[in-house]
């Protein structure tokens, strides 16, 4: 039997593709005693090392998945029942095809970034667009070919607060009259995605194999209640439970902790940003077959997708500005062809452990 680095399933040994995830399947067959373990990227890099260096020893290796494309599209509506839209949002996508004997590949990076300028405070829209714009430029001067750091992200994060909240300081701007503005945002660079955000702002993954799944935790009292063993039930009984408990702009770079998380793409991938307009009353979740599955099919038109998703908001919401993104990822195995013949020249004859993925 072998057993798959990725999912840990079992294969027979004429498989070459795991029958669990489709993850390419190459070497020897699973020991007997102690090898039923998981073994850890570590453990993964340091056999894979040792294997390869020995003649005539093949060790089971997990092929990265290849990007082959990245799409984006989005749009942002005032809402049936707003007179001004405070959303803000941008898009900057860097695209490279390239041909080989293996087929298309692509390097892509892209940053997404949308705000929500706050309900109820004066200039929401102002101060969405600077944290959005203050955003970019940081991230684009701390980019430019390896992916940036979490440190980095995070220092971007604190220039956008601080740039609204130094506007707050220089209007003399107090209590409710103060700017102040959510974000969520993605950075993409082929297969690799950071995922940042602020307040109740969302990012949203939809795949065949689990459908919707919600990656960020809104920043509010009812969450916070519930975090802390209060039921849900309960926690969203009081009338403050959508207040939001972070923004930017409002107080120092001190008092701002967003979360931050990574990820690699391993399926055709959407990613969804939202604002509250999009999300409130669980429509996602209740549409995400009729809405959002569709557009994981590459001949599916994305900028359509987006806006039936704004519309289907307006139906049954409309009482806050909507604003949507959606990033398109597709992916493919690599040619095993240089795998099994070691000599012929191609992109992969020369595989070595950092080409290796968990």
């Amino acid at each position: 039997m072998l057993r798959c680095a990725r999912c840990n399933g079992l294969n027979c040994e004429d498989h070459r593709f795991c029958q669990q995830c489709g993850t390419a399947l190459v070497g020897q067959p699973l020991g007997t005693a102690g090898s039923e373990a998981s073994p850890s990227w570590g453990d993964m890099e340091a056999e894979a090392t040792a294997d390869i260096t020995e003649a005539g020893d093949e060790p089971t290796l997990i092929l990265p998945q290849q990007l082959v494309y990245l799409e984006s599209g989005g749009l942002s509506d005032g809402g049936r029942d707003r007179y001004q839209n405070e959303d803000y949002f941008l898009i900057e996508q860097q695209v490279t095809r390239s041909v080989n004997p293996d087929g298309p590949q692509v390097q892509a990076q892209g940053i997404y970034i949308l705000c929500d300028g706050m309900g109820g405070h004066a200039a929401g829209e102002v101060a969405s667009a600077l944290a959005a714009n203050t955003l970019l430029h940081h991230l684009k001067e701390n980019w430019q070919h390896e992916f940036p750091s979490e440190a980095n992200l995070k220092a971007a994060m604190a220039a956008a607060n601080q740039a609204v909240y130094s506007l707050n300081e220089a209007q003399g701007l107090r209590g409710r009259d103060r700017m102040g503005t959510t974000v969520v945002l993605a950075l993409v660079q082929d297969t690799q995605v950071y995922i940042a955000h602020v307040g109740d702002s969302r990012l949203y993954r939809v795949t065949l194999q689990r459908g919707l799944e919600q990656l960020t935790v809104d920043h509010e009292i009812g969450q916070r209640d519930i975090d802390r063993g209060i039921a849900p039930e309960i926690a969203y009984a009081y009338p403050d439970a959508y207040q939001l408990t972070q923004a930017l702009g409002l107080k120092p770079d001190c008092d701002l902790y967003p979360d931050i998380q990574t990820l690699v793409i391993t399926d055709e991938t959407l990613l969804l940003l939202c604002s509250d307009g999009m999300t409130d009353n669980d429509i996602l979740d209740t549409h995400a077959d009729s809405h959002l599955m569709p557009l994981l099919d590459p001949q599916a038109d994305l900028n359509q997708g987006v806006q039936q998703l704004i519309h289907l908001a307006n139906q049954q919401n409309g009482h806050d500005n909507i604003t949507a993104i959606a990033i398109r990822m597709g992916l493919r195995l690599p040619s095993l062809t240089s795998i099994d013949n070691p000599g012929q020249d191609g992109p992969d004859a020369d595989l070595t452990v950092s080409q290796l993925c968990v």
